[in-house]
């Protein structure tokens, strides 16, 4: 499987609607506050994989996430190839349209990157992860201090190598 399409070149990172696209800025600034991405590998047989992760990207260029590590689809795919592509995205109201259902608009708002995976392996790296992701998703005074399960994790790092934004606010006249 390759990036090329029988006879066109890569639509990997094209946005269609190009008066929708969020500077890129914006757009990583947004998916910084989101809560949950959807990280997307492809298994041995080629298929599809998709599962949602809690994240932390501190500077807008990189994703850290966790999984466990007693070996699952995630861990087994990216070992076979390490890209992946990570989707996050809100949906506002919907603005109807006349006379037809069909001239309606949503308000959204999406992310989507792409990238490479690495695993982090040493322990300072982990415990910054979990302390990130503990003052995102949490209050810090809440648990006793220290990660004494860290051997229990797999923390993958992915540099975003591409990324385009999309928002639509309101029905276009």
């Amino acid at each position: 499987m390759h990036d090329r399409l029988a006879g066109s070149e890569s639509l990997r990172g094209r946005v269609r609607r190009v008066e929708r696209r969020m500077p890129d800025e914006e757009a990583r600034r947004w998916l910084q506050a989101q809560k949950v991405v959807h990280v997307a590998t492809r298994d041995h047989e080629g298929w599809p994989d998709v599962i949602p992760l809690v994240f932390v990207s501190p500077s807008g260029k990189r994703l850290y996430f966790h999984t466990g590590a007693q070996g699952g689809h995630f861990l087994s795919n990216v070992r076979a190839d390490p890209r992946v592509c990570v989707d996050a995205a809100v949906i506002g109201p919907l603005h109807p349209g006349k006379p037809y259902a069909c001239n309606s608009a949503l308000v959204y708002t999406s992310v989507v990157a792409f990238g490479r995976l690495r695993i982090v392996d040493d322990e300072a790296t982990k415990s910054w992860f979990f302390d990130r992701l503990m003052e995102k998703y949490s209050d810090l005074g809440l648990f006793e201090p220290g990660y004494p399960l860290l051997d229990r994790i797999v923390l993958y790092e992915m540099t975003i190598e591409l990324l385009t934004g999309k928002r639509s606010e309101r029905l276009r006249p």
